[in-house]
């Protein structure tokens, strides 16, 4: 079986910057290769075009097209005869697309297609309630309805992504997943008192409520800290920094405790996680949040968001507390429970990991991919 990915981000050194889009699908194709499945990643709007193999990977790296008309359209034919030249000269059975700008719209593909939900831009714009480009929502809804079948990595992205476009698609929802071995529980005890929070520095992130909720920590509790990693971004509503309006929310003894490291090295990012008390995670707008089961991973304790794909990756009050951020006050007294009661927090990191074990671990949602696609081939 040969399956191929196409998609506009990957973490690799020669493409662009990459999220957790990017990383769910790396998760995936490195754990299909250990179980003999041949994978291609096409990864489009690169700076250069060149090919590669690594790790029983072949890499295809595109180079973005320039039009001086409808360069939407022509940059999709230009991919797609990319494609179609490669299903036949590599004998690929399956082509899987990103659901983000619907990129597969107008195309026609010489081999059974699958989308699978990562949160379309349609998605985020009904989770954030911004308008969304007409262009991009008609792209996005095209490439939906011309799919041969559909994953997404929770039911909750299903359903919204069916109600956002009024379709009745169904989704097999297969969930992202990481290589636990990669994230392992902390050898030494955590710095005492330390939150964390790790992501995007985006508002859909949950972060400027994450500053308030820290002013109330901190009238209880003036020996935590609270550190932020991540890249920050311009606010969408605001056009400033997310950073600068994030210390601007803090009170006078809030901003003495806080620290703003920027992004660092995925390796880094592990250390940090491992030297957390408390991790939080207050997001608004997700499909199913590589970050939270990263820090599961590890076994620590999260105070997330309450918002609709939480029920399906945390087990409240036993893997951690989730919450509602706009409410600061009882966000913060989940902060404050768990910074309080050694024995809680490490409770719920055990049972943490192992829901991500039963449940997200590459090899357990690698095979539920295999089956679904030799599904798929045997129905084609």
């Amino acid at each position: 079986m040969h399956i191929a990915f196409l998609t506009p981000e990957y973490p690799h050194e020669l493409s662009g910057p990459s999220g957790g889009l990017g990383t769910s699908i790396k998760n995936l194709a490195e754990t299909l290769v250990k179980n003999n499945i041949r994978v291609s990643i096409v990864i489009y709007g690169q700076s250069l075009s060149r090919e590669l193999k690594e790790n029983g990977i072949q890499f295809y790296f595109l180079k973005h097209q320039n039009y001086a008309f409808a360069g939407w359209f022509f940059h999709r034919k230009y991919i797609q005869k990319f494609l179609n030249s490669l299903i036949a000269k590599e004998k690929i059975d399956i082509l899987e697309a990103t659901d983000w700008t619907g990129i597969t719209a107008f195309m026609r593909i010489n081999c059974p297609v699958v989308i699978r939900l990562n949160g379309s831009d349609a998605y985020f714009c009904e989770l954030e309630n911004r308008r969304q480009k007409l262009k991009n929502r008609l792209f996005e809804k095209i490439a939906l309805k011309n799919a041969d079948r559909h994953i997404s990595v929770s039911r909750f992205t299903a359903n919204k992504t069916n109600e956002v476009f009024n379709l009745e698609i169904p989704f097999s929802i297969l969930p992202n997943s990481i290589e636990i071995d990669k994230f392992l529980p902390a050898v030494k005890k955590p710095v005492e008192n330390r939150i964390l929070y790790f992501g995007t520095v985006i508002r859909k992130k949950g972060v400027l409520e994450l500053s308030k909720i820290f002013n109330e920590v901190i009238k209880e509790r003036p020996d935590s800290e609270l550190m932020i990693i991540g890249k920050d971004v311009i606010d969408i509503f605001e056009n400033r920094s997310t950073i600068d309006l994030f210390r601007e929310n803090l009170s006078e003894k809030a901003v003495d405790k806080f620290k703003y490291l920027g992004a660092v090295e995925y390796e880094e990012v592990k250390k940090h996680i491992a030297e957390a008390t408390v991790v939080v995670l207050p997001s608004f707008a997700e499909a199913l949040p590589m970050t939270w089961i990263e820090a599961m991973s590890m076994e620590k304790a999260l105070v997330t968001s309450n918002i609709g794909w939480a029920g399906e990756v945390m087990i409240k009050e036993e893997t951690g507390f989730i919450e509602d951020p706009r409410f600061h006050k009882a966000y913060a007294q989940k902060i404050i429970r768990l910074l309080d009661d050694e024995e809680l927090r490490n409770s719920m990191g055990k049972q943490a990991r192992e829901q991500v074990s039963r449940k997200f671990s590459a090899e357990v949602v690698a095979k539920k991919n295999i089956e679904f696609y030799k599904e798929m081939l045997h129905r084609s």
